[in-house]
């Protein structure tokens, strides 16, 4: 569930900030100032992140003066290191956080790296995910971006802030052609930071440099970054490590960094849990029982052929929202699309049900028919994705659901005795690659 959001005060302001999760240790996560505390829970993807940093920490988050919910201020006066290092401070004693881990991403781990220098008694430790020293390139830091190449590719960045969604290509490629992750990101955008503060602040990272503290950081430090990354580059990360005394340095697979939540997280918030609560990696695949769900859209080939490319993607980026809505709304996880239909699954099968009758009836709201096939078994949850026997059986049971209804296996029927759905048995099948005959059935 979404934290309430309360204030703390700094000289610069009320500064906007949740507290969430029950671990046995405090983490305070600092990120880009793009970022609004209230309106990041409205994508799932971010809950997810947020949800799994929660499993293992007292998780506290704010926005920094001149962002999202907290106090604007002055263009002419923009916010600088000083001034977060105050938010943070005032944030951490309003909780009542006397030490904590830190967690700084991308252009957060300015504030988090300032801190624990200035602040070395209140941290325990300090991880650093797709963050760098200094951005631009100088005699000694021959690794930045030229000057003048970061002067336009800010001023493209800024000229696109809050409308298009054109700078995910660079900075978040895996959503970069979602449309419906580029409409929330527009507004998340639009209500994180004003167009003339973006520049104020990019002019302020133009010359931000913390290269001269790196030898003054003493708390233990573990460095991430994304190998493939675009403009949070994968040696600025390197540079961190290879300055900072005894740092660890992980390099991750992907090119994702702002926003933090999409591409693998688990790897990253994997490495930052292990380090920062001295837990050792598990096994990377994580076995539960779970419920299932296959959707696809009926008679797809030709309802693609008669509307035509545009209103054919229009349409699938409209039944992409209302599933994941709908997923999120009954506390399932959305896992992935799958061409014309999406797959989810949840903790519990009567939730699954009523999930898909929802996606349905809104499916036929705006003219789509869709069916839907559910499946309770043993999964492989691995990052992102899903795996298993039940996920293979899930998939064969939609093949005979009709047209606007739910097929389910007897499994699903046995374990949701007692709620209100009813089913009609369909017949017994078998199913291809699945051994013996299967029994399903069809919610009524």
């Amino acid at each position: 569930m979404q934290p309430e959001t309360k204030y703390a005060r700094s000289a610069w302001g009320a500064i906007g900030y949740q507290v969430f999760g029950s671990g046995s240790v405090d983490v305070v996560f600092c990120t880009n100032w793009q970022n609004n505390i209230d309106l990041i829970w409205d994508e799932p993807s971010a809950v997810r992140y947020l949800d799994r940093l929660s499993s293992f920490a007292r998780v506290i988050m704010f926005n920094q003066t001149g962002s999202g919910v907290s106090d604007a201020v002055s263009v002419a006066n923009p916010p600088n290191i000083d001034s977060w290092i105050e938010d943070l401070t005032a944030v951490m004693d309003e909780v009542g956080c006397e030490k904590a881990a830190l967690l700084g991403d991308t252009e957060g781990g300015y504030i988090a790296m300032a801190f624990a220098a200035t602040h070395p008694d209140r941290v325990l430790s300090l991880a650093l995910v797709n963050s760098c020293a200094r951005f631009t390139r100088a005699d000694h830091y021959p690794i930045g971006i030229p000057p003048e190449l970061f002067e336009q590719t800010a001023e493209a960045y800024a000229a696109q802030h809050g409308t298009t969604g054109d700078g995910l290509a660079i900075t978040a490629p895996s959503v970069a052609d979602d449309p419906r992750f580029r409409r929330w990101w527009n507004k998340y955008q639009r209500n994180s930071i004003k167009p003339a503060m973006l520049q104020s602040g990019f002019a302020w990272q133009s010359r931000t440099d913390l290269t001269s503290i790196l030898s003054t950081i003493t708390a233990p430090t573990i460095v991430l970054h994304r190998k493939d990354a675009m403009w949070h580059r994968i040696a600025h990360g390197r540079y961190l490590a290879e300055h900072i005394a005894d740092a660890e340095f992980v390099e991750l697979a992907g090119a994702d960094t702002l926003p933090f939540f999409p591409g693998d997280y688990e790897e990253v918030l994997g490495h930052v849990e292990r380090f920062v609560t001295g837990k050792s990696l598990g096994t990377p695949a994580d076995r539960r029982l779970a419920t299932v769900l296959f959707t696809d859209i009926v008679d797809s080939t030709r309802m693609a052929s008669d509307l035509g490319d545009e209103r054919w993607l229009d349409l699938l980026a409209e039944t992409n929202r209302i599933s994941r809505a709908q997923v999120a709304r009954f506390g399932g996880t959305f896992v992935h699309t799958t061409g014309d239909g999406h797959l989810a699954y949840f903790d519990g099968p009567a939730r699954a049900v009523t999930a898909a009758q929802e996606i349905i009836g809104e499916g036929d709201a705006i003219g789509v028919t869709m069916r839907a096939g559910l499946h309770t078994g043993e999964i492989s949850v691995t990052g992102d994705d899903i795996a298993g026997i039940a996920v293979h059986i899930a998939s064969r049971v939609i093949d005979h659901a009709s047209d606007g209804r739910i097929a389910v296996s007897s499994t699903v029927k046995d374990l949701t005795f007692g709620s209100s759905h009813t089913f009609e048995p369909l017949g017994s099948f078998d199913l291809k690659g699945v051994p013996g005959t299967w029994s399903l059935f069809e919610v009524a």
